[in-house]
């Protein structure tokens, strides 16, 4: 059965009738409340990413899930990303090993070095490091997620000397996935390691990322992994009773949260009509329309990457907060019993998959 979930950057994006942003505050009490209306209808996983901008709400991704943890019962909290390049591994798995104790095991950390670049020089970080960077402090949190003392050493860190790791989490170990928009050599790190892949796709046609998706099964299934590797799926989402009235909302927003947040180092993207539609539609990568619509696109997904988990961004470019309710009640009450209902699509087993990649 594939895992329906949501996740939310905490963008501030100026609102596109009046100009004017909610302020962080607000925002996150938006944040909040999605969250414990997800919870409530049923939905799989809550994720937030972290940014260090001032149009992003979310920088202190583990206290804004503890938060959400106080006011949920079920839902998994997760990141999505914490820039592991850029943070010190054993801040990161003490913050979530806590999350994860006050949520009484719901914790998971999604890792990655990120799109948005500037938490590097505000850490003290060069940017040309970058893989190395995760490369070794990924290394370390595995280890420090095995283990309740740890030695070891790196370039980029003090070494740690039979270090006492404190606390442990609930679940023994977190749940970790290491998160990313493709990238090859993260992806077959991913496999390689034996961790699940949480792919993020906002604008390519989701048939070219099956190469993608067959170099991460390739790459853990020669490691000896097959049983511990999973793929999620996230994408941006709109969804209303029906395709004419979920494009005609979105597009105004949509286009809104691109003008507004590129990252600094490429130039404001501006989506005209015609490419919102393009990926909006049945083989795009963008989920917009209708609930059956919607279905069917989740399917045919299904079909292409066999994956475990779908996360949806639903709360962009400004959409106030009653309209990303609304979306939530419909993936909850039309969509998601549909999709978890559903039998055989997408779920080869490790041979039938194995044959397809080797």
């Amino acid at each position: 059965m594939v895992e329906l979930g949501l996740y939310s950057f905490g963008e501030l994006t100026p609102n596109v009738r009046t100009g004017r942003a909610v302020n962080a505050q607000q925002r996150l009490r938006e944040i909040l409340a999605a969250a414990k209306l997800a919870d409530e209808v049923g939905l799989d996983v809550f994720a937030v990413g972290e940014h260090h901008r001032l149009d992003m709400a979310v920088s202190a991704t583990a206290v804004v899930l503890a938060a959400i943890a106080a006011q949920t019962r079920r839902i998994r909290l997760a990141s999505a990303v914490v820039i592991l390049s850029t943070a010190d591994p054993v801040c990161v798995f003490e913050d979530f090993a806590t999350l994860d104790l006050l949520s009484a095991g719901r914790a998971e950390l999604i890792v990655g070095r990120g799109v948005f670049t500037e938490s590097f020089p505000l850490f003290g970080c060069k940017l040309e490091d970058n893989d190395d960077l995760f490369a070794e402090k990924l290394e370390l949190l595995l280890k420090l997620n095995a283990a309740e003392r740890v030695s070891w050493s790196g370039r980029f860190r003090p070494a740690l000397h039979d270090a006492a790791i404190a606390p442990r989490p609930a679940q023994g170990r977190l749940p970790m996935w290491i998160g990313t928009g493709g990238t090859p050599n993260s992806v077959e790190r991913a496999g390689a390691l034996g961790m699940p892949l949480a792919l993020a796709n906002i604008s390519l046609p989701p048939a070219k990322l099956t190469p993608v998706i067959n170099l991460y099964r390739r790459a853990g299934m020669q490691a000896g992994h097959a049983a511990k590797l999973k793929v999620s799926m996230a994408t941006h989402f709109h969804v209303h009773k029906n395709s004419q009235d979920a494009r005609a909302e979105f597009y105004p927003y949509y286009a809104s949260y691109f003008r507004n947040h590129t990252p600094a180092q490429y130039c404001a993207q501006e989506i005209s009509q015609a490419e919102f539609e393009q990926r909006a539609a049945p083989h795009g990568p963008l989920f917009v329309g209708s609930p059956q619509e919607i279905i069917d696109k989740i399917m045919y997904q299904r079909q292409l990457f066999a994956h475990q988990r779908f996360l949806a961004q639903i709360d962009i470019g400004g959409l106030p907060y009653a309209k990303v309710a609304r979306v939530i009640e419909l993936i909850a009450g039309e969509i998601a019993p549909v999709v978890r209902s559903a039998k055989g699509v997408g779920c080869a087993d490790d041979a039938s998959i194995l044959a397809g990649v080797i």
